[in-house]
């Protein structure tokens, strides 16, 4: 029978669920999957390590209206019987935020979930929910060892500078700092860039992560030199409903000259802005691109600009450039915005191979480009699995030199 470790990615409305052989480096997924629409009208899909679709079973039992405190459970028992030749020994979970005091994955214990729950305010969109499922996980299976992989591990590499707001120093000290956030996705891009970018894996390297959600990353020696994110997820680029970077002062507008309420406020910034606000139409970037509304192409040609401008001052952190790596969902598939960041580039030496770019292929830079330019397809949860596994197999360890 198969050690396994099973990897959950919740978001606020669906859950990314695979599992891993309990090795030190998975490479394929046993299987992975998808259940959208939690809460409302649940779907589940799914696919196994050779790309089969496979079938929800009747015992499931993905009502309208189920939540993620159903979901779980019945994921878990879905599994047990589909799987019957693997054996969950850990469950690994992506949790957005960290704080300041982890700088790798972490044990769950009733005092690190006390903790995380203190940083709620600070990721709204997803902390309440990572947490949600580690207890969902608890209730059904109290004795499985999980363990929670943060966001903002990864930027703890950054220097004291590069994390400072200009605020009084009883502000900072009481950890109003900048963050980051992608630290995952950013984890795996950085161990596969040896492989695409050799000796240059260790060169100056921006990583643009570009999705519903948007960050960049800087990176020397493939560590977080600078990212773009701060103390919120809600810094930095335009994103799919998040503003990105904003005068602080339209904030104090909105709050005392339009009289909004902080939770107005909060649903603007949230929910309301980025692509689907400029566009008036959606956050979706592919629904963006096939729209003939001017609306919609102002915010795609917005989206670009803005990375862009973020994408070159991120340069002044390392010193210059060597390469750039698109990845996440836009930055994998939309041939578009790539070609319309980089053309902004032009002056940096960027230049593009357009088929390739067309074709989505790895490397889209051309013969003449003075800056390499990548397609690299990220994997939170293998990851995550990765950091499951040493996080166990130390305890074990520990465990074992207790009882000797």
């Amino acid at each position: 029978m198969t050690d396994a470790i099973l990897v959950l990615n919740v978001g606020s409305s669906s859950l990314k669920f695979a599992l891993y052989a309990d090795e030190a480096t998975p490479s394929v997924a046993l299987l992975r999957g998808k259940i959208a629409g939690i809460g409302s009208h649940p779907i589940f899909s799914a696919r196994d390590d050779h790309n089969l679709a496979l079938q929800q079973t009747e015992g499931m039992r993905l009502t309208t209206g189920s939540t993620l405190d159903d979901i779980i459970p019945a994921l878990l028992d879905w599994l047990k019987r589909h799987r019957g030749g693997v054996n969950i020994i850990a469950a690994g979970h992506r949790v957005v935020h960290g704080g300041r005091n982890h700088t790798g994955p972490a044990k769950v214990t009733e005092a690190l979930l006390d903790e995380l729950a203190t940083l709620v305010p600070l990721a709204p969109l997803h902390q309440p929910h990572n947490l949600q499922a580690i207890r969902a996980v608890c209730s059904f299976l109290p004795t499985l060892p999980q363990v929670a992989c943060f966001d903002t591990s990864f930027h703890r590499t950054q220097d004291r500078l590069a994390q400072l707001f200009a605020l009084p120093r009883t502000l900072t000290d009481a950890g109003i700092i900048r963050y980051g956030f992608h630290g995952l996705s950013y984890d795996y891009i950085a161990s596969r860039l040896p492989h695409y970018l050799g000796a240059k894996a260790d060169a100056r390297v921006v990583m643009a992560h570009l999705g519903n959600g948007a960050s960049m990353c800087a990176m020397k020696a493939r560590q977080s030199v600078a990212t773009s994110m701060g103390f919120t997820a809600l810094d930095g680029l335009m994103m799919g409903q998040r503003c990105g970077s904003i005068d602080p002062g339209v904030l104090l507008y909105l709050l005392d000259g339009l009289d909004m309420t902080t939770q107005e406020l909060k649903h603007l910034l949230y929910e309301e802005s980025g692509l689907l606000g400029v566009s008036g139409i959606s956050n979706d970037m592919a629904i963006l691109q096939s729209s003939p509304a001017p609306e919609a192409l102002e915010a795609i040609e917005l989206f670009c600009y803005r990375a862009a401008c973020e994408l070159a001052a991120l340069c002044t952190t390392i010193g210059g450039l060597d390469a750039i790596v698109f990845t996440a969902g836009i930055g994998e598939n939309s041939a578009l915005v790539r070609r319309l960041i980089c053309d902004h580039l032009a002056w940096m030496g960027v230049a593009l191979d357009g088929h390739a770019n067309e074709r989505n292929e790895h490397q889209i830079s051309s013969t003449t480009s003075t800056v390499d330019v990548m397609v690299i397809p990220t994997n939170e949860e293998m990851t995550i699995a990765c950091a499951t596994h040493r996080v166990t197999t130390q305890q074990v360890k520990r465990c074992r030199s207790q009882v000797q």
